[in-house]
């Protein structure tokens, strides 16, 4: 797939097939995250992923904003140590993620973890060092259905040309 078309066609999915993802398939999606930018060469990222159908329902529990994450195949969990950049680098890995997994025709959807009453809690249960911190959490599956694209502002909404 062309890199455009695969921006494009990405979208947040949270209703997947019950069907596994090959395990090669999640290794590639990490390695994409972990290519990403970051600020002063750090790389301050860590990636948990979560296939096992109990934590996943754990995780699903606990992030209310991400109680679809219980019917995935599995979870990327971001964290990062605390540098000075911690955010945006841990978002550019996770953007990384979600453009991997649409080009591989899987549906993936972006849950928020920093500034999360539940971050603390999701990093004991899946037993993160306390001095990381909960970045996003990427569920991903094969969708259910053919999801319906968000409809964007046009270009010419967004795009100024030297000041507003």
């Amino acid at each position: 797939m062309e890199f455009f078309d695969c921006v494009c066609k990405r979208s947040s999915v949270r209703m997947y097939k019950n069907q596994q993802v090959d395990k090669e398939l999640l290794v590639r999606f990490v390695d994409a995250g972990r290519r990403a930018p970051t600020a002063r060469a750090q790389e301050p990222w860590e990636f948990v992923v979560v296939s096992d159908t109990s934590v996943l329902k754990k995780l699903a529990n606990i992030a209310e904003n991400g109680r679809f994450i219980e019917n995935a195949a599995a979870a990327i969990v971001i964290f990062c140590k605390p540098t000075k950049y911690y955010l945006e680098d841990g978002c550019a890995a996770t953007e990384n993620i979600l453009l991997a997994a649409a080009d591989a025709g899987l549906g993936a959807c972006w849950i928020a973890g920093d500034k999360k009453d539940y971050a603390k809690e999701i990093g004991m249960l899946l037993n993160a060092p306390a001095d990381l911190r909960l970045v996003s959490l990427v569920s991903l599956g094969l969708p259910q259905n053919e999801e319906v694209q968000v409809k964007k502002r046009s270009i010419e909404q967004v795009l100024h040309w030297d000041n507003f």
